[in-house]
């Protein structure tokens, strides 16, 4: 068996922990390995047990927001990020994106949907809602000729060439966080759930 999903909650609130405690008590792969109620308290216990994930509201005492959730980013880069706010506004969203957070959920969001995206970001993956694909990635006028946008193409072409995602971003001067969003738009707009097959699909479309 695979080891469980270690996790840290903070939020300010107590019956907001409880119910996150509660919520992920009966999840086999998932273990909450402590909780804080403010932003100095949560940096230290990601100091002491290095956590898989953390899922923190981005507002807490000690803590300024999103500069709180950059320093842990900087500090614990292995650690994956999951922010759990109450607020939806296009302002918190473009925050939680700048802050190189791995994931942002409401907490009006169905329970199923928290496990779920812990799951996802213990992963690799990026959680975002819908919304936020609109302020990373402007809409472009639909190509007649390919399925993909132009950056897209690059970034396909640079994973089909065999690059990391920290390479892919290194040569087109782009996070790495970008580059998981580009994936992500990547394999659902050709259809397949991983780099190989669209590696596979980008040698058949493009080198054939």
């Amino acid at each position: 068996m695979n080891k469980p999903i270690r996790v840290i909650l903070a939020d300010d609130h107590a019956l907001v922990l409880e119910g996150l405690r509660s919520l992920l008590g009966p999840e086999e792969d998932i273990v909450v390995i402590a909780t804080a109620t403010d932003g100095e308290r949560l940096l230290a216990a990601v100091a002491r047990f290095a956590p898989d994930v953390v899922v923190a509201d981005i507002q807490m005492p000690f803590m300024d927001g999103v500069a709180g959730l950059e320093q842990m980013r900087r500090r614990f880069p292995q650690t994956r990020i999951l922010v759990l706010t109450a607020y939806s506004d296009a302002e918190t969203i473009r925050a939680v994106l700048g802050c190189g957070a791995d994931g942002l959920l409401f907490k009006t969001d169905p329970p199923e949907q928290t496990i779920r995206a812990i799951r996802q970001v213990a992963e690799g993956q990026m959680v975002f809602p819908a919304a936020a694909r609109r302020w990373l990635f402007p809409a472009a006028p639909p190509a007649q000729e390919t399925v993909l946008s132009s950056r897209e193409e690059e970034v396909l072409t640079a994973v089909a060439e065999g690059l990391t995602n920290a390479e892919v971003a290194e040569r087109l001067h782009i996070s790495e966080n970008t580059v998981k969003f580009h994936l992500q738009n990547i394999y659902q707009r050709l259809g397949v759930t991983n780099r190989t097959e669209a590696s596979r699909w980008y040698l058949q479309e493009y080198k054939s």
